[in-house]
This record gives C-alpha cells, sequence and structure tokens, in this order.
C-alpha cells in the first residue's frame, strides 16, 4: 500500500523546481516530512483531524504548515484533513452544535425560516436569513467544535498506533512462523 501511494507523491526535485514552495526552503525537504513511519503517520494524522474539524478555511496549508514544524507526514496530515467534506460537514457541526449546547446548557432553539420575518427578498434575504441563522448557533457551535477538535485528533493518534501496532505485531508472527516451519518453505 505505501507503495501504491508513493508513486502519486511528488518527488523532492519537483518540489525543489517548484516556485511557490522554493522559500519553504530546506524544512518541507527534511526526510521525516516524507517518510511514513509510525510516529509521523499518527502525527500527521492527528494534525489533519484537528484543522480538518477547527478551520472551516485553509484547513489544508495549516495542517500542511504544522506538519512541516512538528517533522509529520505531510501527505496524511493533508489527507486527514478531508475528514470534514461536504458529505460529512453537516453531521460533524450538528453534533458540535449539539455537544456545544449540553456543555454550556444554552437550551435556545436556532432560528428557523419560520422564526424569521423576511424583510427583504432574492439573495439580500437569503444572506440574512443564513446570518442571524449563524448568529443563533454561536457559541454552542464553536464550544463544540473547540471540544470535538483536540478529542478527535487524540483519538486518531492513538488509532492509528494501535492499528499500526497491531499490523506490525501480525506481520512479525506471519514471518516468525514461515522461518520456524519447514514444510512451508520452498525449495
Amino acid at each position: 500500500m505505501k507503495r501504491r501511494l508513493k508513486r502519486y507523491l511528488p518527488n523532492s526535485d519537483s518540489l525543489r523546481a517548484n516556485r511557490w514552495l522554493k522559500w519553504i526552503g530546506p524544512a518541507l525537504h527534511h526526510p521525516r516530512v516524507w517518510h511514513f513511519s509510525r510516529r509521523g503517520v499518527a502525527l500527521g494524522c492527528a494534525l489533519g483531524v484537528f484543522f480538518g474539524l477547527l478551520i472551516p478555511v485553509a484547513q489544508i496549508p495549516l495542517s500542511a504548515g504544522a506538519a512541516v514544524l512538528l517533522r509529520a507526514s505531510l501527505p496524511v496530515a493533508v489527507g486527514s484533513t478531508l475528514v470534514s467534506n461536504p458529505l460529512t460537514f453537516g453531521p460533524l457541526y450538528y453534533a458540535a452544535y449539539r455537544l456545544g449546547a449540553a456543555v454550556t446548557g444554552d437550551t435556545t432553539k436556532p432560528v428557523t425560516e419560520q422564526s424569521l420575518t423576511p424583510s427583504e427578498t432574492g439573495m439580500a434575504g437569503w444572506v440574512d436569513f443564513w446570518w442571524k441563522r449563524l448568529q443563533s448557533l454561536g457559541k454552542p457551535l464553536i464550544v463544540g467544535i473547540a471540544i470535538m477538535a483536540p478529542v478527535a485528533s487524540a483519538a486518531a493518534y492513538v488509532l492509528v498506533n494501535l492499528l499500526w501496532r497491531l499490523t506490525t505485531t501480525i506481520a512479525w508472527r506471519r514471518r516468525a512462523r514461515g522461518r520456524t516451519s519447514p514444510v512451508d518453505r520452498p525449495d
């Protein structure tokens, strides 16, 4: 799987030649940023999940910058920001709102179409409606996201470490069984 993934990643020379990335310099070319190790992948996944949930804008550049600074796996950090995508955005933010409402004790209902009297029609009325709706979600949503992002990030870190350890243990056991059994060895 690692070999298939590495085929799609840019190589070091193409990154050095890219005029938009030259300013980053040697930090981007550090070997640990591109190496798939247990620590690097787990940290990259945690960073991507954290920024993917916490910040709805510029998730990829922020997680990439953090991955370069912390020497985490850059491709994994960038890829794991996709935890919040158009399909999961609604359920994630709804769960964050519910969590924030439970923590803050906010029992007010969000603004609905029926509770708003449209002051304007057309696009201006639509923008006004959604702005008021977002304002009514405010504090519970922010508190919920602030709780969900670090918790999900820590869970991703632990889960990647456990899965990595499990697959390594299974591979070592298979390898050990193959060496001790002369029947299974080809001549």
